[in-house]
């Protein structure tokens, strides 16, 4: 186990890396073809008012691309769903689905690297999920071993890799421009909502222009939402719908907030959780237990989704059910309801949310402000992804790979290049 020497890894809860390699370096999508990922779905049902589409994007956001396309057609973004969210600097194909329009509606959009094709008519929207996986085909280039040596340690760290990968929440889960997702989520869930205003409108990271740091500057020194309006780029179309919201009801920190898409405003509250299960499953790597090796406190997910604690009694049994494929090691993150978490991860996961002063009712409160439900949920703390490589220049590796939903190419790239997080976005 190697630590990160990465200030915004830390700050994120990924404390650690699985593998002891010095790591490649270098930089990932410098080409959008450089991340090459394609949605396997699920299937859906057939006939209905929902048009599902196969949304082919290069280099553009995920948001962005939605109401884009809903400009195009004429209706709301809130008609779109989607299974998964995408990388914004890369090549993605996925499904999306669109309520009450025909195919010809199709036609009318013409946006620079956007297709869509039609597949079929669905009686349901499609929810963050309901897909199989992801295959991506990602190459890392300007590595700094080069030749023999680089091939050396992409080797060493495939094999290492055998033992599991830390699945932590990429930095993509809190915002890869501003990883800010999950304090704006921290704050609506104590229902401090200025400060959630505050913080996404005013935190600023040197990865965005000049502009958009002079915009949250002023808003972080004045609190004037006019003067930041008028500084603000038209680009950033949340925090501007925001601020007109503020310029109209200075007061109404909660109401601006409702009019963020309800899809972003339940990512801040996902992404809170997120941060949690990252800590969370830093903390256990930091007292030396594999990733496959079940303890007292632990918990084991099923294929089935059935989960079970692990006691003193019970860790040989599960033991055989990892060795045999049956189970996995799961860290639960809290939501609206009691937690049945216990032991050592559980007193940590209890400390982390006293600390902020966030219970279940918290949870309860943050689903009725955003109508949607937070639930508790379990997420294994270990991908085992068969990972094939070539290097077809000296300084460039080629990974592919299968993972499941919501699991990061990201987390398995971190392991190769170690690479700062900035180079990887």
């Amino acid at each position: 186990m190697r630590p990160s020497p990465y200030p915004l890894e830390i700050e994120l809860g990924m404390d650690y890396y699985g593998t002891e390699t010095p790591g490649t370096g270098g930089k990932l999508r410098t080409l959008p073809e450089d991340f090459m990922v394609h949605e396997m779905p699920s299937a859906f049902p057939e006939d209905g008012k929902y048009l599902i589409c196969r949304l082919t994007k290069r280099k553009w956001e995920h948001q962005r691309a939605i109401k884009e396309i809903a400009k195009s057609l004429g209706i709301s973004h809130r008609r779109i769903s989607w299974a998964g969210t995408k990388d914004r600097n890369a090549v993605t194909d996925q499904l999306i689905a669109i309520y009450d329009i025909s195919e010809e509606d199709l036609s009318r959009i013409h946006l620079k690297d956007i297709r869509l094709e039609y597949l079929g008519k669905s009686s349901r929207q499609l929810a963050l999920g309901d897909l199989q996986g992801n295959e991506f085909a990602i190459t890392i280039r300007q590595t700094v071993p080069s030749g023999d040596a680089l091939r050396e340690c992409v080797n060493t760290t495939t094999n290492e890799l055998e033992s599991g990968v830390p699945n932590y929440f990429g930095l993509q889960r809190f915002g890869v421009q501003r990883p800010v997702t999950h304090v704006v989520g921290r704050h609506i869930l104590q229902a401090d909502y200025p400060g959630a205003v505050e913080a996404y409108v005013s935190l600023a990271y040197e990865s965005e222009s000049a502009d958009a740091a002079a915009a949250r500057r002023i808003y972080a020194e004045s609190g004037s939402a006019a003067d930041t309006l008028r500084a603000m780029p038209v680009p950033l179309s949340f925090e501007r719908t925001l601020l007109h919201h503020l310029i109209e009801r200075p007061d109404d920190c909660q109401g601006a907030l409702k009019k963020i898409p309800p899809k972003l405003l339940s990512m801040f509250i996902s992404a809170y959780q997120s941060w949690l299960f990252n800590k969370a499953l830093s903390f256990r790597l930091a007292s030396g237990i594999s990733l496959h090796e079940p303890v007292a406190g632990d918990r084991i997910i099923f294929a089935n989704g059935k989960e079970d604690m692990v006691s003193a009694r019970t860790e040989a049994a599960a033991a055989m059910h990892l060795r045999r494929g049956r189970a996995a090691i799961a860290i639960h993150m809290p939501g609206a309801e009691e937690s049945h978490t216990s032991g050592y991860i559980g007193d940590y996961m209890d400390s982390l949310l006293d600390e902020d002063h966030i219970n279940p009712e918290s949870f309860a409160r943050a689903s009725r402000f955003v109508e949607t439900r937070f639930s508790g949920a379990s997420r294994v703390i270990s991908l085992d992804p068969e990972i094939t490589w070539q290097t077809p220049g000296e300084n460039e590796v080629l990974l592919t790979f299968s993972l499941g939903p919501g699991q990061y190419a990201t987390t398995v790239c971190r392991e190769y290049m170690k690479a700062r997080p900035e180079d990887m976005v």
